[in-house]
């Protein structure tokens, strides 16, 4: 390639396949937005996206994909931050252990602790929601009549995908309740900080924009409960898709991590109640799909991991709630654990300490007896 090429290639864009109503879209523009890489947003709905990038990205049809200017293709949200994070320098992975490691549990959590808000308000709100999707749900459609392909594409998520997390009609008063509560702690900290860590965003913070901007932060009625119960938190959702730091009502917030590793009380309160349901969860999920691998052994290497194996069933504050076994949760999960594993034995004490006042020590021995990676733009056995 010669120098004029070169030079061609690299001033054009990023472009982000995505979706304004997509829960993991909202992570990898939003990193993009901070990061201040230049990037285009264009529906996957599209010839280009069907016949040159989704045969690169695995053949797996999922959002976000980001296309760089040199014709190659990465999908997920984790590993186009891990991509650019590798080329510039990890600008939005902090470097002290505790902080390391609460931005990697963060943005495990992020990646399925939340579906069932996610799914709850969004599916079962028609009367708030109902014509907010419709719109955006017609925008995946190349069909002529777009419109009834988005109200059948509905009605098949609420009424499959929505049990499938967990989502029914006995437990929805405890969905909300958690979740208003999970507004409430996390209000409170973003009343002092603007971001999870401090001045500037983690890697945690991108993961939280997932379940929090695409569904919970901008359909009407989740959207207007954080107005209500939050509005410093919603605040958080505005500065995370803006390039700025966006700390105005902030004195003396410089854009670093808060000092001597520190993690908030504020930040610690939340986390502790995010694992009423995420623990639990986790541990019945491991067990499930650890017994799926050991009746399983002759999978071969590089097959690709199914989105769920079987179904765990868990309680969570008295109620009982059934739901898929998710490997993906423990491909994230692992990241966490990667990173306690390299820590010298005096860092782990701190970390101990730090995750028992969490209620989330467990999270360290919730390990698969097979390891997930990834090959061709899939996640896979090893």
């Amino acid at each position: 390639m010669d120098s004029n090429t070169s030079s061609s290639v690299s001033a054009r864009p990023v472009i982000l396949y995505g979706g304004a109503f997509s829960l993991y879209t909202g992570r990898a523009r939003s990193y993009l937005i901070k990061a201040g890489i230049d990037y285009r947003e264009e529906p996957h709905a599209s010839p280009h996206f069907y016949d040159s990038v989704l045969p690169k990205a695995g053949g797996r049809r999922g959002i976000p994909t980001i296309e760089l200017p040199d014709g190659k293709v990465i999908r997920d949200g984790l590993a186009i931050i891990d991509h650019f994070e590798n080329i510039n320098g990890e600008q939005f992975s902090p470097q002290t252990p505790k902080q390391r490691i609460v931005s990697r549990l963060l943005d495990a959590i992020a990646a399925e602790g939340f579906l069932r808000p996610c799914m709850h308000y969004r599916w079962n709100f028609d009367k708030d929601n109902e014509e907010f999707l419709l719109f955006h749900f017609q925008t995946i459609f190349q069909e002529k009549d777009a419109e009834q392909a988005a109200r059948d594409r509905m009605n098949f998520i609420k009424k499959t995908v929505n049990p499938a997390w967990g989502v029914s009609p006995e437990n929805h008063k405890l969905i909300e309740s958690l979740h208003l509560t999970a507004l409430k702690k996390l209000n409170a900290h973003f009343s002092q900080y603007p971001y999870f860590l401090g001045g500037k965003p983690c890697i945690g913070d991108f993961g939280m924009m997932a379940p929090f901007y695409g569904h919970l932060g901008r359909d009407p009625k989740p959207l207007s409960l954080m107005q209500f119960h939050a509005v410093r938190f919603f605040r958080w959702v505005e500065r995370m898709n803006r390039p700025e730091p966006d700390v105005g009502e902030f004195t003396n917030k410089k854009p670093v991590y808060l000092p001597n590793d520190e993690i908030p009380e504020t930040l610690v309160a939340a986390l502790k109640h995010f694992s009423i349901d995420y623990v639990p969860e986790s541990k019945a999920a491991c067990e499930t799909i650890s017994e799926w691998i050991t009746i399983h052994p002759d999978v071969p290497p590089l097959t690709e991991v199914e989105r769920g194996l079987g179904t765990c069933t868990f309680e969570v504050q008295g109620a009982t709630i059934s739901a898929m076994a998710q490997p993906f949760r423990f491909y994230a999960l692992k990241r966490v654990q990667d990173e306690y594993d390299a820590l010298s034995q005096a860092h782990r004490t701190d970390v101990d300490a730090l995750l028992a006042a969490c209620n989330m020590s467990e999270l360290l021995d919730m390990r698969l007896p097979r390891e997930i990676g990834r090959h061709n733009n899939l996640e896979v056995w090893l």
